[in-house]
């Protein structure tokens, strides 16, 4: 998953595995890569999100986890197909395949 901050493209550090975390984590050569992983508010951000949007179960869970995360870093704007996203209200979501 990416998401745009500015002209970076961010990876979530939830939605990488243990390999592909560390082959990023590994490349100081590519200044518009960032990792985003948890901070210390983490838990407070989730806290806050979770009751802005009581209604994510299931696989929404996966979004919502995205979305705070995005949150805590600052990432507001998101190019993703998935349409839950749009349930966060702090998030701008860009259909990339989507003209307009």
């Amino acid at each position: 998953m990416t998401t745009a901050k500015g002209p970076r493209t961010v990876l979530l550090g939830a939605s990488c595995s243990a390999s592909a975390t560390g082959r990023w984590s590994r490349s100081p050569e590519s200044p518009g890569i960032s990792l985003l992983l948890p901070t210390r508010s983490h838990a407070a951000v989730l806290e806050q999100t979770a009751g802005e949007v009581p209604d994510v179960r299931g696989n929404q869970m996966y979004d919502l986890h995205t979305a705070v995360l995005m949150r805590e870093h600052g990432v507001s704007r998101i190019c993703a197909r998935d349409t839950g996203f749009h349930r966060f209200p702090f998030l701008t979501v860009v259909d990339p395949l989507r003209r307009g």
